[in-house]
Parts: C-alpha cells; sequence; structure tokens
C-alpha cells in the first residue's frame, strides 16, 4: 500500500501542476505536514484541511488519506510544530541572559515571556495553531495549589509549560520567589502571558505602535514577576 501511495502520489505531483509543491519519493507524508503548516501559518488551524493540503502538494486526496487517518492527524502534526516553535522563540529569549542568581533568573522570566507574545504576534497562525486544543495532556490543582499533569505525554507539546515550571522553580532555589507563593504559579503566570498575546490577535492591542506594544509586553511581565516575587 505504501509504494502505491507513494506511486500515486509522484505521478500526480509530476503530472503537469506547475507552481506544486515537489518532493522526494517517499517522502509524501512530511511534504503534506509541510503544506499544511503553510496553511496554518496563512489561516489559522481552521484552514488546516486534509484535502486542501494535498492539492497545495500536487496529490490525490486518496493519496494523502493513506498518510493520515483523519484531518485531526494532520491538525496533530501542525500543532506539534506549532509547540515546536514557541519553544525555540521562548529558548531564544532565554539563552541572551547569562549568569546565575536572583537578577539572572529574573531576567530569564522576562526573556521566556517576551519570546512567548513575540511569537504569538510574529507566527499568529501557527500560534493559534498550537492551541487550538489541549496545549496539555489533562492537568488539575492540588488543595496545595500545586499542578497536577494527568495524562501528560512528553515531546514539545509539553516542553513550553515545563520551561516555565522549571524557571520558576529556578526562582525559588535562588530565593526570588518564596517557597509558600510557588504552589500554581505557572497557572497565573501562563494565564497573563497568553492573555496577553491573545489581546494582541484578537482585542484592542493589535492597534498599538511597536513602541506602545513594547511598553504592554514589558509592564505584563513585570507585574507578574512582581506579584510572584513579593515577600
Amino acid at each position: 500500500m505504501q509504494a502505491n501511495a507513494n506511486t500515486e502520489a509522484t505521478g500526480a505531483a509530476a503530472g503537469g501542476r506547475p507552481g506544486k509543491g515537489r518532493y522526494h519519493h517517499g517522502d509524501l507524508r512530511n511534504a503534506l505536514i509541510r503544506a499544511a503548516i503553510e496553511l496554518a501559518a496563512e489561516g489559522g488551524p481552521d484552514a488546516v484541511v486534509l484535502r486542501a493540503a494535498a492539492r497545495k502538494v500536487g496529490v490525490s486526496a486518496t493519496a494523502a488519506y493513506r498518510h493520515f487517518d483523519s484531518h485531526s492527524d494532520l491538525l496533530g502534526a501542525v500543532k506539534d510544530h506549532g509547540q515546536q516553535r514557541l519553544v525555540e522563540c521562548m529558548e531564544a529569549g532565554g539563552r541572551e541572559v547569562r549568569g546565575s542568581g536572583p537578577e539572572a533568573t529574573r531576567q530569564r522570566m522576562l526573556g521566556l515571556g517576551r519570546g512567548y507574545i513575540g511569537f504569538a504576534r510574529q507566527e499568529p497562525g501557527l500560534y493559534r495553531t498550537a492551541f487550538c486544543r489541549k496545549a496539555l495532556g489533562g492537568f488539575g490543582v492540588t488543595e496545595e495549589g500545586a499542578v497536577t499533569e494527568a495524562g501528560h505525554q512528553p515531546g514539545w507539546e509539553a516542553r513550553s509549560f515545563e520551561m516555565l515550571t522549571e524557571t520558576l522553580d529556578e526562582a525559588v532555589t535562588v530565593g526570588l520567589i518564596p517557597p509558600e507563593r510557588r504552589p500554581g504559579a505557572e497557572l497565573s503566570a501562563w494565564a497573563m502571558v497568553h492573555g496577553t498575546a491573545m489581546l494582541f490577535l484578537d482585542g484592542p492591542l493589535d492597534v498599538l505602535s511597536e513602541e506602545e506594544a513594547g511598553y504592554v509586553i514589558e509592564r505584563v511581565l513585570r507585574d507578574v514577576i512582581a506579584g510572584l516575587t513579593t515577600p
């Protein structure tokens, strides 16, 4: 069946469709994912349709369905890519900070937040797709306020959240955040930063100049950190 799918796909791509994507024999799945990522970048998760990705690559829907059982499978692959891009942007922000200690940790927290909101503003279609469904495997909260991850799945989908929790743990270790404020802190921090990002995408913040947007981002991030670090 795999050979037939590749033969059909190769024939369709070579059959007089100028401008269609080309791919190496046997690489149709990745070609469809790349096409779907482009669709998501242009129109968000609603634009990720298996038949549309197949047309973009230049193959039949039948060939595409041999590599993905459903639209949800393709959307999941694109969502993983969106989460990976989010992690890369957060890591880029955090890498700008060197050293250790309370101030270095504070600056790393600011860097992660800037990277998070920056990704949303620069790649809104992929950002929406990264969070089009649960961004984590389910989670809950204990009586003490600590976050528990039920059904947690390893990989890029959880890495952005793990980076936040690791940095908050570091902040406690270096004495920046009082231990009693740590339980559940990732939820309030995540809600503030994610909410700000969405206000840039779907709210009144989308009309701000770059200078104004920079002020808002810095104000929100510093307020979050101030609240967590208050004795």
